[in-house]
């Protein structure tokens, strides 16, 4: 999890905080960092170069220090535990929720993990291992194990007195009760409005829901957003394929993965990972982004090796120079709005090979609507400038052939990529880019030798 947005008023506080520390009262700074929400303090070590991190991370009182940990992004919180004894971090993980423990201890060397496990009581353990044992992508990385089972049979006032006992043990977000059998298969939910409102004799049989459908562990986290987002679910239960109850997903759980999801999108246009930390060391943070720095330099190169098979052209037409890239310009841009919308359509799910068709249909009418209607502003401006009919004729051309080439690119770019298992949001940009490059300039400068010589 990472640090929420603060409001006015906190981002107030915080601002103060960033004051007080670099007037370097220590004492103040303390007391003022500990009085903030972890999310908070998560927030505060984010915003700071690396030197002062240290100093603030050790501020931070000793029983909280295992929350803050869970709302930094996955380059500091690493960062963090690299540099910290064994001992503290069991201290730091000690008292946690066993959804958040799971979080965290995936990014544990292996023999602190063992130690972990072997710290915590056998039921615990067991929860922990079951939590464990999906990947983080899916419903049942995604669960929480804390819940609130009933048995059909009971009465709705032996309920209420069992949630009395409970207090302070009743789990964050409980919107129902989760209803198993004798072998703790998963029947239905009992609402806490239900269990209020109806007679306390009612057996929980006779008031329970049926209609709300379990999430198999296995199912795809995007698919248990989509889920939430169609249902408006507080909450939902998490069954194997046995039906057997294992844990439950939360609506906080998911807005984290809406975020991140949405993150990963805005970062991935620039090649860069939604765990990129501001602030991380320079040679890291180099080795990071020369990949796809390398990966456009490759891709450069193809587009000037095109440009380069007409330099006779350009020699005799020196406006060709000059035009060029308005024509890769326009087909990069329309190629990166299909591009847009088809990824994001792949991540709500609303996308698909089935209904692929469809949007390429649409997007190639829209593309030669505005490609009739730009070419035709590019032309005679180019005519006006240039003072060639047969030059304004041939970047019109041009542009449409780019427009459609980036259209039918951008709509098809990101399902491939999916079905290779290679991550549209990351490449998908470069690969367009390319195209509309390479194609754009063969088409113009093509023409023009076939025209203009």
């Amino acid at each position: 999890m990472n640090a929420e947005a603060m409001p006015d008023q906190e981002a107030d506080r915080l601002d103060a905080l960033h004051a007080v520390l670099k007037s370097g009262s220590v004492v103040k700074a303390t007391r003022m960092l500990n009085a903030l929400h972890p999310s908070e303090m998560a927030h505060v070590l984010q915003s700071l170069p690396p030197q002062q991190r240290k100093v603030v991370w050790g501020m931070v009182d000793d029983e909280v220090e295992g929350e803050v940990l869970l709302y930094l992004n996955d380059d500091l919180r690493d960062e963090l535990l690299r540099d910290m004894a064994p001992s503290r971090i069991l201290a730091a993980l000690d008292g946690l929720e066993t959804d958040d423990l799971a979080d965290l201890v995936q990014d544990l060397p292996a023999t602190i993990t063992r130690e972990v496990l072997s710290s915590l009581d056998e039921q615990r353990r067991e929860r922990l291992e079951t939590a464990l044992a999906f990947p983080e992508d899916t419903a049942g990385g995604l669960m929480n194990i804390d819940m609130v089972t009933v048995r059909p049979e009971v009465t709705l006032d032996v309920v209420m007195r069992y949630l009395r006992r409970l207090k302070e043990g009743l789990p964050d977000l409980t919107d129902n009760l989760i209803v198993v059998n004798r072998q703790g298969r998963y029947l239905g939910v009992l609402y806490l409005t239900d269990l209020i409102t109806n007679d306390p004799d009612d057996s929980v049989a006779e008031v329970m829901t049926l209609q709300v459908q379990p999430m198999v562990a296995t199912l795809d986290a995007r698919d248990v957003a989509s889920r939430f987002e169609h249902l408006d679910l507080v909450s939902a239960p998490v069954v194997d394929e046995d039906g057997q109850v294992l844990g439950r997903v939360t609506v906080d759980d998911v807005m984290d993965l809406i975020r991140e999801e949405a993150e990963h999108q805005f970062m991935g246009q620039a090649g860069l990972s939604e765990t990129e930390d501001m602030f991380a060391p320079v040679l890291l943070s180099a080795r990071r982004r020369a990949l796809w720095l390398g990966v456009n330099l490759l891709t450069a190169f193809l587009a000037a090796w095109v440009i380069g098979r007409f330099e006779a052209t350009i020699q005799q037409v020196v406006a060709l120079a000059v035009l060029m890239p308005v024509v890769a310009s326009m087909g990069g841009i329309a190629g990166t709005q299909t591009l847009t919308l088809a990824i994001r359509g792949i991540a709500l799910g609303h996308l698909s090979a089935t209904n692929m068709r469809w949007l390429l249909g649409k997007e190639l009418a829209v593309s030669l609507i505005n490609s009739a209607a730009w070419a035709l502003v590019v032309a005679a401006i180019a005519w006006l400038w240039f003072g060639s009919i047969d030059l304004a004729l041939i970047i019109a051309v041009a542009i449409t052939i780019n427009l459609l080439a980036a259209t039918i690119s951008g709509a098809l770019l990101p399902l491939l990529l999916d079905r290779l298992g290679i991550d549209p949001a990351l490449a998908g940009g470069v690969i367009l880019t390319t195209v509309t490059d390479v194609v754009g300039f063969l088409a113009f400068l093509g023409l023009a030798t076939l025209f203009l010589l």
